[in-house]
């Protein structure tokens, strides 16, 4: 904080901004249905350094509304992401991701090495030295693994496939840490063996880790379950996620591993729901003090003097990440709305490409000037992520409107009832439907869920009700019954 006051605490002071944002970002940002991450990146960026903070010599009122220092909240940012990074293992289990391996080291090394290349001959074609190139082009090849798996759910053909890059992302990070810091022109000859060394220690602390989880958690937990008491369950599961991200970080490795692992270890036990369920408010609080972080980032002063580098730099990193990850998908066998709608989410660059940024100034591979740059590059894409995603379904549903769909198998000798929106409860009506013998159409605009409802053999159709003649070509003239199971009572 800029100033000191015995009777005001600092650390109480940020408390004080941090909540007070969340109590007015998440109600607002919900009542008209947009996500909070854009309201926590805006309250960062007015509160921070390069906001009102820089008014607090003239107005020292201000001192007790902004934060001047936000390396002061690094720490709080980081374990947003660690919670993050446990959920999404509470999520899997480790038949699943032995599942997607293929995905994960196939699409995920394809994603990241095709993505990095093609940027490090861009930028070194545009008067960059090689190393220069290689450290920024990698940095912008990753993608927001706190933004990305909050927006999209991994049960989708689109979240999983974002899953798998992500998730090989992370394991990369480190080699790419180490790689950038050989190249520096101060490197140590010991780069390649220290590398090596992480390698080797990082597969102990991980193996350890799961063998000691497989015997210990289920205990530990069963007497938490025993107790009823939340507050035991609470600290039974932060303990967890510290201890096994402060032994991956020990051993060279990036405490987000740790977390993931510890997160896929609880979901093999029956007491992942209650885990999952106890974490989630503390690891949203704790993710808008990241993205509060990355919003105190952005100096609009800068962006203004440099706003046409800037524009063209942020549009060139989205247009290249998207048009790859979408080639490859449909490389993979994707379906071209999932492609489009992937790639156009995974455009933006990360939070770990901060990382990477820093680690390359220190590393002396790029300048100062250099690294600010692109940290304000990467701080508008991650504003601008939700923005994408909205882009992406968009695209998707009207990809897949221009296929014409296969009518589904129907008993024409009844009237059929049709069935709007193809989510849970659409489902469940679905199912008493086919369990009674009476024929249905489902219509969803959705492609995930109607990719996902003909693979389990619904006669569900793409398709938007709202439309003039949508209902029409339904035939709800001479439907049994129209049954509505929308969210969206408007």
């Amino acid at each position: 904080m800029a100033g000191s006051s015995d009777l005001y605490s600092p650390v109480m002071s940020d408390a004080l901004v941090i909540l007070g944002a969340a109590g007015i970002v998440i109600p607002v940002f919900h009542r008209f249905r947009i996500t909070p991450v854009i309201g926590f990146i805006l309250i960062g960026l007015l509160v921070g350094p390069f906001g009102l903070g820089r008014h607090v010599p003239n107005h020292h009122w201000l001192y007790y509304i902004t934060i001047t220092a936000p390396g002061e909240l690094d720490i709080f940012a980081e374990f947003g992401i660690i919670l993050l990074l446990f959920s999404i293992g509470l999520e899997l289990s480790f038949a699943r991701l032995w599942q997607m391996r293929r995905m994960v080291f196939g699409l995920g090394s394809l994603e990241l090495i095709v993505t990095g290349i093609l940027l490090t001959l861009i930028l070194a074609a545009t008067g960059h030295a090689f190393g220069a190139a290689l450290a920024v082009g990698l940095a912008l090849a990753l993608s927001s693994t706190a933004l990305v798996l909050k927006i999209t759910s991994t049960t989708t053909p689109v979240g999983r496939a974002a899953l798998s890059m992500l998730l090989f992302e992370d394991i990369a990070l480190v080699p790419i840490i180490f790689l950038l810091g050989a190249l520096g022109p101060n490197a140590e000859s010991g780069g390649v063996g220290n590398l090596l060394g992480t390698l080797i220690w990082g597969t102990f602390a991980v193996g350890g880790l799961l063998v000691v989880g497989r015997f210990a958690l289920p205990p530990l937990f069963a007497q938490a379950a025993r107790t009823k008491s939340p507050e035991l369950f609470l600290a039974a599961s932060l303990v967890v996620v510290i201890l096994a991200a402060l032994a991956t970080a020990a051993a060279g490795l990036s405490p987000i591993v740790g977390a993931l692992v510890a997160g896929l270890l609880i979901a093999e036990t029956e007491y992942h729901a209650e885990v999952e369920q106890i974490i989630e408010p503390f690891k949203g609080l704790a993710l808008g003090v990241f993205l509060i972080t990355v919003g105190m980032s952005i100096d609009l002063r800068v962006v203004w003097n440099n706003f046409g580098s800037i524009l063209i730099a942020s549009i060139g990193v989205i247009v290249i990440k998207a048009i790859v990850t979408g080639l490859l998908l449909r490389l993979m066998g994707a379906r071209r709305g999932t492609a489009a709608e992937t790639g156009i989410l995974m455009s933006s660059p990360s939070e770990t490409t901060l990382i990477v940024l820093t680690a390359a100034a220190s590393a002396r591979l790029i300048q100062p000037d250099t690294a600010q740059f692109w940290q304000i590059v990467t701080a508008l894409g991650l504003t601008v992520t939700p923005l994408l995603s909205k882009t992406g379904k968009i695209m998707a549903q009207r990809i897949d409107g221009m296929e014409e769909p296969p009518e589904p198998t129907l008993d024409e000798g009844k009237p059929r009832a049709i069935v709007v929106g193809f989510g849970r409860v659409g489902r469940l009506v679905a199912d008493m439907l086919t369990k009674h013998g009476r024929p249905y159409t489902a219509v969803d605009s959705d492609t995930d869920a109607v990719t996902e409802g003909r693979r389990r053999g619904y006669a569900v159709t793409f398709g938007n009700a709202v439309r003039g003649d949508a209902m029409q070509r339904l035939g709800a003239a001479d439907a049994a019954a129209v049954i509505l199971t929308m969210d969206e009572p408007v």
